[in-house]
Order: structure tokens, then sequence, then C-alpha cells
């Protein structure tokens, strides 16, 4: 499934992440469609309680790799004034440097969700994808001959 959103144009996988995004609970979700965005690919508000909302900037990365630190330093630089948290979703990994980042001291945090947790999410909410549960029974005939 990692090969059919690696091979989506960048604006569609902007729209797949902000549908996503929409879909678990975010609300205003925007995304700014355009190139020279400072890193910035949308921006949603997270509601808490009903009462308080927050603005989230985010950025989709389609690699097949890994998003390195630098990547998030870039995307943290950008955000600096805008918002106070960010997301990164990537359908690739997020090396060990990149984690450490998101989460450094002083700076604002930065959410990660990889590729992994992409493709977990998009099952359980059922985008672009169908979940069939199989059951298969069968009837045990030494058991019953054992009676």
């Amino acid at each position: 499934m990692s090969g059919i959103l690696i091979a989506l144009p960048p604006d569609a996988f902007e729209r797949l992440c902000q549908r996503l995004l929409r879909e678990s609970g975010f609300v205003q979700v925007s995304v700014t469609g355009k190139s020279g965005d400072g890193e910035i690919d949308g921006v949603g508000i997270v509601r808490i309680g009903g009462l308080l909302g927050f603005p989230i900037l985010f950025q989709c990365k389609r690699y097949a790799g890994s998003v390195s630190a630098s990547a998030i330093r870039d995307f943290r630089g950008a955000m600096i004034g805008r918002a106070d948290r960010g997301l990164v979703i990537t359908t690739g990994t997020f090396s060990r440097d990149a984690r450490t980042e998101a989460t450094r001291d002083g700076a604002p945090p930065i959410d990660l969700v990889d590729g992994e947790e992409l493709m977990d999410k998009l099952r359980e909410l059922q985008l672009g994808v169908d979940v069939k549960l199989i059951e298969e029974v069968s009837v045990n005939n030494e058991w019953f001959g054992a009676l």
C-alpha cells in the first residue's frame, strides 16, 4: 500500500493528509497548495473539550526512505510565529535524530506519523482501503469421533 501513496502526485498526497486529519477530529483543515510555502503544507485546528482550539501546522512527505533531523528543523523554522505545534506525516520513516529533534527541549514540539502509522490510520478510518474479516469454520471429525 505504501507504494501507491508514494506514487500519488504531491497535491493528492496533501489532500489525503487533509482528509485523514479531518476524519481524525481536526476542524478547519486546509492545504496551502502552493510551492514556496515555507515547508508548511497545511493547517488544522485541534478542538479540546469543544471549548479550546489550537492551530497545528502540518507537512506531508512522500518518502521511500527516512526523514532527517534537518527536515524537522526546517519545518520548525517555518512554524515560528505561526503555531506552537506541528505534525509531519510521511510515507517513509524518521531517523533517530529526527525523532530526537522533534521533541527537543525548549523547541516547539512536532508530532511524527511514519508510513506504518499512516497505513494503520487509513485502515482504521477506512480511507482508500476495504477491510474484510473472513471467518472460516470447519468440522473436526476426530473430535466428534472420540465421543
